[in-house]
């Protein structure tokens, strides 16, 4: 077996986006998506000939390495502060810092006191906004949550995001934080951006997110003075105070209008009450525009009076006091039902909250909390963040959190959540089930619920869905790890395959890591065991193969224990992809068969067609083609049994990647277009992609060059949104094939050259070969012949190591030519006997042209 790679190397820069004829391509637009993607268990290894598939069971088998990502622009500010007033003194100072000579070191804004809600948010996005044009290649936004209750952002999570938004791939995304951040800064290089790195508690959190180049601009904004990052790393500090009085006023002014021109002392006063802070003064006056016939000077008598009455542990000087009396002012004036969705809405463990779950966590039917939300944001006790979803200011969910605490007891709240995670994990199953329905049979049991959900109409709207709740649902599993295991368990299983699919790795990871721990510590063996060979897919789709390995072996050993045999089958599947994916075909097939033989046992039927298919791909690649047809024909027919459309496509796709190994490619286009037409019905975009991959391939066999070079062009841009670069380095192939085919021979050799690098980073050992002998026979067009003899020799080397048996006659035959080039008749007599040996074996008609060219040697004299 070959040694693994564990890490990714962030030096995989070789696949570019480039097409047959060497133009630059841009990846597809949204609207070109094809919907969401169905792979259904399998991987797909389009370096292979004929682009052969591999299912994998719990999920794909992918390698995805950094790749050099498109150059999107992005605009992440949140929206200008309504109503904004005063702090020019604020302003001019950022301003003068941009025009300054030193503008490339982060801005700090921070509070004098380190009180919270005076501002520093505001100053920094009205001012981003103001300057926003001057950064020319976009404006980089994230709220670090330094002080939320729960959970504050890690840098490694702000960096997964900005890397997203600078356009890389969820499958490119390094794992570890030190590499997201070098790949963070190298993209930065040179480019002309503006970075709000908001509500940070520690120098600790910022650190790894400030870029390297000068021709950025950081600004952060925290409680903290952050001492670390403008002694060690050259920031500016900029103090936001407390808003003078007359800016105070004159924000009161904006807010409720001319009465406070009527009543001017009045106002003063309300100001003062509310500390000068804008957050509280926007909080009160929304109180006040509720009450129009009262006037100000009746508020504040009465905001005076419930400050006295208030039971404050910290009374005094500190503005934090007025703030707590203006939010508890607010607070009683709601209606007890409202007051109970504030409090709840504090304990929910996710960055923002929609009214479904809002009705499922009070239990309050969802018309009457649609209400309820809408006071709560005239209030301004919430904040929308998108259409329909709101959050809140860290300090008015501190303070719903101390309310419930208070009044809600431990059971109260416990209740209160479960109803909210019963609702997460019943509304993802339905929505994974409208995405990928053979899954349904392998998740632990759902609950059922009485809340209400929204209405999932189509595919779309289920993506849509978990698209939305995704951070909440990473959320909820970390929170209920002790307390609600049955349920992290449940979401690990439940939402693998839109994570995997989806590309969400970072996600995937939190999740099933939280279920293992949660299964682990609940003594759930079923469920650790899930949620171990979970993580052992992400891991070998990132390239992690050590890791992968780790967690699939401890998953087939928990399995053992419970005398699973399903689960023993998945995990010995997955074992046997790694193996292939390294080369060991013929290990990759003995673990397949004992796969195949439990799912057999257990009466799996979906289960066993993924086994023969597998077992038909890997006996394909050891040239064995009549197996593989006969293997891959017993998938299709059991997944036609039971229903599963995205199976038969795989079966169909691999049976045409058969035929066009034996050279039949007017039956493999066949098959292709029938795969084709399934995947896209499916919504399955990587089987689309390597649908069309391979249709292509074909198409070059049959000299129709044109429309190979638009099937390929498609096949790349989905693979460039799908951010599959291995997948990528096979399109380099078939591109290199086509070039030959059309005597390009310097545009061959280079995509060849790109692949090959990409198959030797990531382990591809068929693909490497592949590539080698592409290589060579573009070096030999272009009369280099040394170079080219030693591409074909690497190949032959590596082919006899993983079995690839046509691989090996491909390298004969090149090394056989190369010999003859030089009147070496001996040698080319030699090489053409073994290819024709072995080409005639496969049955492939590659043996009649090898044939004839050795006959041609006939009457020849012997070469050296």
């Amino acid at each position: 077996m070959s040694r693994t790679a564990d890490e990714p190397d962030p030096r995989l820069r070789s696949v570019r986006a480039t097409s047959g004829d060497g133009t630059a391509q841009a990846g597809p637009t949204p609207e070109a998506e094809d919907g969401p993607t169905d792979v259904h268990h399998q991987q797909h290894i389009a370096a292979s000939a004929g682009g052969t598939v591999y299912a994998m069971q719990g999920g794909d088998q992918h390698i995805h390495h950094a790749r050099a990502p498109q150059r999107p622009f992005p605009r992440e500010l949140p929206p200008d502060v309504h109503g904004f007033t005063g702090r020019a003194a604020e302003l001019t100072e950022l301003d003068d810092l941009l025009a300054s000579s030193e503008a490339a070191a982060p801005v700090l804004i921070s509070a004098v006191s380190g009180t919270a809600g005076v501002g520093k948010t505001a100053v920094a996005i009205h001012w981003a906004h103001r300057v926003a044009e001057r950064f020319t290649d976009g404006q980089l936004y994230v709220d670090l949550r330094g002080y939320d209750p729960d959970r504050p952002l890690t840098a490694n999570e702000a960096l997964a995001g900005f890397l997203r938004a600078l356009g890389v791939a969820n499958g490119d995304i390094p794992f570890e934080t030190a590499e997201r951040a070098t790949m963070f800064r190298s993209l930065l290089a040179g480019r002309r951006v503006l970075i709000l790195l908001d509500n940070a508690h520690s120098t600790e959190q910022v650190r790894l997110l400030l870029p390297g180049s000068s021709s950025c601009m950081v600004v952060v904004t925290s409680r903290d003075r952050l001492t670390a990052l403008v002694s060690r790393h050259g920031a500016r500090r900029i103090e936001v105070d407390l808003l003078p009085v007359a800016d105070a006023v004159t924000l009161l002014h904006k807010l409720i209008g001319e009465r406070t021109d009527t009543e001017p002392t009045a106002a003063v006063r309300l100001a003062q009450q509310c500390a000068r802070l804008p957050l509280a003064l926007r909080v009160a006056a929304e109180l006040a525009a509720t009450r129009p016939d009262a006037t100000l000077a009746h508020l504040v008598s009465e905001l005076a009076d419930h400050q006295r009455r208030l039971d404050l542990l910290d009374a005094g000087d500190d503005p934090r006091t007025a703030v707590r009396a203006v939010f508890s002012w607010s607070y009683l004036s709601l209606s007890a039902d409202a007051r109970y969705v504030f409090r709840l809405i504090g304990v929910h463990p996710g960055p923002d909250i929609d009214a479904y779950a809002s009705a499922a966590l009070t239990r309050i039917t969802l018309e009457p909390v649609r209400d309820h939300l809408q006071v709560l944001l005239r209030a301004h006790l919430i904040r929308p963040t998108t259409p329909g979803r709101y959050d809140m200011h860290d300090l008015l969910r501190a303070y719903a959190v101390d309310l419930a605490m208070r009044q809600e007891t431990e059971a109260e709240r416990r209740d209160a959540l479960t109803g909210l995670f019963d609702y997460y994990l019943a509304v993802a199953a339905a929505c994974v089930d409208l995405l990928y329905p053979s899954e349904q049979s392998r998740w632990p049991e759902i609950p059922r619920i009485t809340a209400s959900v929204p209405e999932l109409y189509d595919r779309h709207a289920a993506l849509a869905w978990l698209d939305a709740q995704r951070d909440n649902l990473v959320a909820a599993s970390g929170y209920g790890v002790t307390n609600w295991p049955a349920h992290v368990t449940a979401w690990s299983s439940t939402l693998f395959r839109y994570l995997y699919v989806g590309g969400y790795y970072l996600e995937a990871i939190d999740i099933h890591t939280n279920a293992s721990r949660a299964g682990n510590g609940a003594g759930d063996k079923a469920g650790e065991a899930r949620a171990l060979n979970n993580l052992g897919l992400v891991h070998a789709r990132q390239g992690r193969y050590r890791h992968a390995t780790e967690h699939h072996r401890l998953a087939l050993a928990r399995y053992e224990e419970l005398g699973d045999t399903v689960g023993q089958a998945n995990a010995l599947g997955n074992l046997a992809g790694i193996d292939f994916q390294l080369g060991d075909s013929a290990e990759a097939a003995v673990i397949c068969e004992r796969a195949l033989g439990l799912y057999h046992h257990a009466g799996d039927r979906a289960g066993e067609a993924n086994a023969w298919n597998n077992l038909g791909m890997i006996r394909a690649r050891q040239g064995r083609y009549s197996e593989s047809a006969e293997h891959s024909a017993k998938a299709m027919h059991i997944w036609a049994e039971i229903g599963e459309r995205g199976g038969m496509a795989h079966a169909l796709h691999n049976l045409g990647s058969t035929r066009a190994r034996q050279g039949r490619f007017i039956e493999a286009t066949d098959h292709y277009r029938q795969a084709l037409t399934l995947f896209r019905e499916t919504g399955d975009r990587n089987g689309t992609a390597h649908a069309l991959s391979d249709l292509g391939r074909a198409h070059v066999e049959q000299g129709r060059f044109a429309a190979a070079r638009e099937e390929l062009r498609q096949a790349q841009a989905l693979f460039e949104l799908l951010g599959d670069v291995v997948a990528l380095a096979g399109i380099q192939n078939y591109f290199g094939l086509l070039c030959l085919r059309q005597g390009r021979f310097t545009e061959a050799e280079s995509h060849f050259s790109r692949a090959l690098a990409v198959f030797r980073e990531t382990g591809d050992r068929t693909g490497e070969s592949e590539a080698l002998n592409g290589t060579g026979e573009a070096l030999r067009a272009l009369r280099e012949p040394e170079r080219a003899r030693k591409q074909h020799e690497a190949a032959l080397a590596l082919a006899r190591e993983v079995g690839d048996v046509y691989e090996q006659a491909r390298a004969h035959d090149g090394l056989a030519r190369l010999a003859h080039d030089t009147d070496d008749i001996t040698g080319a007599r030699r090489h053409w006997e073994r290819a024709v040996e072995l080409f005639d074996d496969l049955g492939v008609p590659d043996a009649a042209a090898a044939s004839a060219r050795l006959a041609a040697l006939d009457g020849q004299a012997p070469g050296p």
